[in-house]
């Protein structure tokens, strides 16, 4: 497979290849005795530093590329890029392998195809270059150069096999590694003829990996962080939805980066009843999560003791949000259903109205505006009654549905009825299939999963 060609960086073009050597031209006596004349020693001195300055440049507009990507991928990828311009060669990978063995575990390649990472990684650890990094290099050992892999009598069979296969003849590996975060992982860079860098291009090289290396740690412990709110996150939701007769229900969640505070719950309640609840705290980080863990656990406890009265429910939520938290504000909408009867009360302090969808019919909830919690000295706001047909299906959801489309609210909301109006016959039965669509076709070409501040949920009650 032929690598995208690499892009010119401060006067380093790692796509041009050396000159031939060529026959010195004719030259006459005198210029002759002019060539032998040693240079000034101010031209050497002179010549000296614009290449110090040339190599000042070069670092600073490469570091200056790393320093502006914010994700591990983004900063790998230009890792490989950044490091196959200095060393010359066109093709590579990364292999992140943390010595604490918290991960993430990833290999990253440039200008190699999928299936050609997979063809690297079947070669022994321990014949790969970044595998010896990986292992554990001699004390004082920096680097691994192989300028000419097909000629080394002892390279494994199955590493001649693969160098064979995928056209590369050399490589250039280095560990990445700092003192306070210890051993990374390796980068290793490919050469499709016999090569090795220069002394100049290793120190050059070497530096600059020094500085990505610690970019890498930090953005590091930045994913592990956010991988950890997310986990957090998902365990303060519920794990599974209770079965109630008379509904079917669904849930979708997709949480944030930074962790978010948009919650949802269905609880069954006495003589058949159930609660069903969606909410957002404001904010993001451990901080969201933790106040969403609360006043998810606090409006269970509210809502068994008075869940047929919706009003008093989220009025107990505000007057304790505003006593324990009182710099925080929610949005919570929660519903008192008795799915045999049909019938839902429900009460929304700031919340996004629910959507019913049908075969005759898909539109919003009226209900009434009131402000969120934690807004007012006193809230309260009327209910609303609601008797869904049979087989109609009620979509409860968060904002950060509307905000991640990027759009203006009322076009937003455009978007989102017209998606759960466009919902194929064939999966209506499925609530389920129902909330994927929506969530698909609002957020199309992944944009629910995508890198966003925004927290989603979907909960979606199919009454039978």
């Amino acid at each position: 497979m032929n690598a995208p060609h690499l892009p010119k960086v401060a006067g380093i073009d790692s796509t041009v290849p050396s000159p031939a050597q060529t026959a010195a031209p004719v030259q006459s006596p005198a210029s002759a005795t002019a060539s032998t004349t040693p240079p000034p020693a101010g031209a050497v001195l002179q010549d000296r530093l614009a290449g110090w300055v040339s190599d000042l440049t070069t670092l600073h507009e490469l570091t200056e590329r790393l320093t502006r990507t914010s994700s591990l991928d983004e900063a790998l990828q230009e890792l490989l890029r950044a490091g196959a311009a200095l060393v010359g060669a066109r093709r590579g990978l990364v292999v992140l392998e943390p010595a604490d063995g918290h991960g993430p575990d990833t290999t990253i390649g440039l200008g190699l195809a999928h299936a050609d990472i997979g063809h690297i990684e079947t070669v022994p650890r321990s014949a790969t270059s970044y595998g010896r990094i990986l292992d554990g290099l001699p004390e004082g050992q920096t680097e691994i150069a192989s300028p000419d892999l097909l000629a080394d009598d002892g390279l494994d069979p199955r590493h001649r096999e693969v160098a064979a296969r995928l056209g590369y003849a050399a490589s250039y590996a280095v560990p990445l590694a700092t003192s306070a975060a210890g051993r990374l992982g390796a980068a290793v860079w490919l050469y499709d003829e016999p090569a090795e860098p220069v002394e100049h291009q290793r120190h050059l090289v070497g530096l600059y990996t020094r500085y990505a290396t610690e970019h890498l740690a930090r953005l590091l412990e930045l994913e592990r962080a956010r991988a950890t709110l997310a986990t957090v996150s998902e365990e303060l939701l519920p794990s599974r939805l209770p079965r109630v007769a008379g509904v079917q229900l669904a849930a979708r969640h997709r949480t944030g980066p930074r962790g978010g505070g948009d919650w949802f719950d269905a609880l069954p309640l006495p003589e058949g009843a159930l609660g069903l609840a969606v909410g957002s705290v404001t904010g993001s980080g451990a901080s969201a999560v933790a106040a969403m863990g609360r006043l998810r656990a606090s409006l269970r406890a509210y809502a068994v003791m008075e869940g047929e009265d919706p009003v008093a429910v989220l009025s107990d939520l505000e007057l304790l949000l505003r006593l324990t938290e009182p710099a925080r504000s929610a949005t919570a909408l929660f519903a008192y259903c008795e799915p045999q009867q049909r019938k839902i009360v429900l009460a929304g302090a700031g919340h996004t109205p629910p959507l019913i969808i049908g075969e005759r019919r898909t539109e919003f909830v009226e209900t009434s505006l009131s402000a969120p919690l934690g807004m007012l000295a006193c809230w309260e706001a009327p209910s609303v009654d609601l008797s869904p047909a049979p087989g109609e299906t009620v979509l409860f959801y968060t904002d950060g549905l509307l905000h991640r489309t990027g759009d203006a609210m009322d076009r937003a909301f455009a978007r989102l009825h017209a998606a759960a109006a466009g919902v194929p016959r064939s999966i209506r039965n499925d609530p389920g299939a129902i909330a994927d669509h929506v969530l698909h076709t609002v957020l199309p070409d992944g944009l629910d999963s995508a890198d966003s501040r925004e927290d989603v949920v979907l909960l979606a009650a199919r009454f039978e």
